[in-house]
């Protein structure tokens, strides 16, 4: 006799925060998350990109995600953490107000995101996950910049090096 399990599919998650909102972006994505450091202003860059980082001898370009999504600007305190992800072939960091949280996301708990989720529009977001007692919106970083904009972050970035 034969046991029928039902198989769960799950999702690792990195989590951050950005105001009060839960945001998530796939493990897989992430290279690393790293302290707040000085950032080398690029001239002629949105407004959105802080600049460029050293990191262990790689420059990286960096992006303030309050800027990207329009939300209010914040001082950085000693929780503002630079997430670095893969995007569109190109690794760029991601300043977000804190990130301590590795959580494991049931597929079945993700739903389609709604227009707009704490104030950023749903072209950015892959869904929402619904979790026991939290939401946790979940980002899709290759939407988070635009192909144009990949195109410019990679032009400086091979000028940088």
């Amino acid at each position: 006799m034969s046991e029928m399990k039902t198989v769960e599919t799950e999702i690792k998650a990195i989590v951050f925060q950005l105001i009060d909102e839960e945001y998530g972006v796939d493990v897989h994505q992430v290279r690393s998350i790293e302290r707040l450091q000085e950032i080398t202003r690029v001239p002629r860059t949105p407004a959105f990109v802080k600049g460029v980082i050293n990191l262990r001898g790689v420059v990286t370009p960096v992006i303030d995600l309050r800027s990207r999504f329009d939300l209010p600007e914040a001082e950085h305190t000693d929780e503002t953490r630079i997430i670095i992800v893969r995007a569109n072939e190109l690794e760029v960091g991601m300043i977000v107000d804190s990130a301590n949280d590795v959580i494991d996301v049931p597929t079945n708990t993700i739903e389609p995101a709604p227009k707009v989720v704490g104030g950023i529009d749903a072209e950015y977001l892959d869904g929402v996950a619904k979790l026991e007692n939290r939401l946790l919106i979940l980002l899709n970083l290759d939407k988070v910049l635009n192909p144009e904009e990949i195109i410019a972050l990679r032009e400086f970035k091979e000028k940088g090096e």
